[in-house]
């Protein structure tokens, strides 16, 4: 199963041999940091918006309502869909039905919003999609998916934490709290693994920066890169693997190290807090667990 820590599924319904989605654009209250919270935009309450999951060949369906002050789309990023389904412009308190069949391979891949696209992106308008292999459930023990994402947060002075509810100021390259699923460190959660296990960490990168992902202790296989999959002689064995902006890749390792390890972006900047000089912002460990 493929788990997004602190992120929920899109949950969907099934009638006649369609998947039937519901997402809603609208403004959201997302706690990054305990008692901190960012006004931005996102979808059904959260940023990023909940992770849409199907198998090749699904023919799905998904609503999109618009309850932004103004217009949105949606682009379904990797997927290879008709053109009248992609990036259909959305007016304030309407909706579009998206139905398209899932022609793509198993893979990564997101969906954000492609209207007023400096604006609303960085504003929180993102989520994850996962094409599922059904024959791959049993070959990862775990499996992640974070998504990273960077905000400009106003009425805070250059190394202060306060609690309170805080705008996003999205034109703004002063960008000082970055994420993993919405979260920065310490909020983010651990990602349990178990010795001796295979473990796949999928990472979508909707945002603006590129971010150099590090995990310490371990070296890991690049499979997987914009929802296809490498093939074997074209894997690089690794521990950081850059991910730019509109990228996905998928990685994978054996727990081989027990310990609580780092996995983290390697530009330092992106793992404070508004520059404070704790460790924060887009990090997260790995757990060893016992059962």
């Amino acid at each position: 199963m493929v788990m997004t820590p602190d992120i929920d599924d899109l949950p969907y319904t099934e009638r006649r041999g369609v998947k039937y989605f519901e997402l809603v654009a609208e403004p959201v209250i997302q706690e990054i940091l305990p008692g901190i919270f960012i006004q931005g935009w996102g979808y059904n309450g959260s940023i990023p918006g909940p992770t849409i999951k199907a198998y090749p060949g699904d023919c799905i369906n998904i609503r999109v309502y618009n309850s932004l002050n103004e217009p949105t789309s949606v682009h379904w990023h990797g997927l290879d869909i008709p053109k009248d389904m992609d990036g259909v412009k959305i007016q304030h308190g309407e909706y579009i039905d998206h139905r398209f069949r899932l022609v793509n391979p198993p893979g990564t891949h997101m969906y954000h919003t492609h209207f007023n696209v400096a604006k609303q992106e960085m504003m929180g308008l993102a989520g994850g999609l996962i094409i599922l292999d059904p024959c791959e459930s049993e070959q990862c023990s775990f499996e992640y998916l974070l998504i990273l994402q960077e905000f400009a947060v106003k009425g805070l002075r250059m190394g202060e934490l306060k609690p309170g509810r805080f705008e996003v100021e999205p034109l703004s390259d002063d960008l000082n709290f970055f994420t993993i699923n919405g979260r920065s460190f310490p909020n983010t959660s651990m990602l349990p693994v178990r010795a001796g296990e295979r473990i796949r960490i999928r990472i979508a990168n909707p945002g603006m920066k590129a971010h150099p992902m590090h995990l310490h202790g371990h070296q890991f296989l690049v499979v997987s890169a914009d929802g296809n999959d490498l093939n074997a002689c074209a894997r690089m064995l690794k521990n950081t693997v850059l991910v730019a902006s509109g990228e996905t890749y998928d990685i994978e390792f054996v727990a081989d190290n027990p310990g609580n390890w780092p996995f983290h972006c390697h530009i330092p900047h992106h793992t404070a807090n508004n520059m404070t000089p704790e460790t924060g912002g887009m990090f997260t460990t790995l757990c060893y667990i016992r059962e």
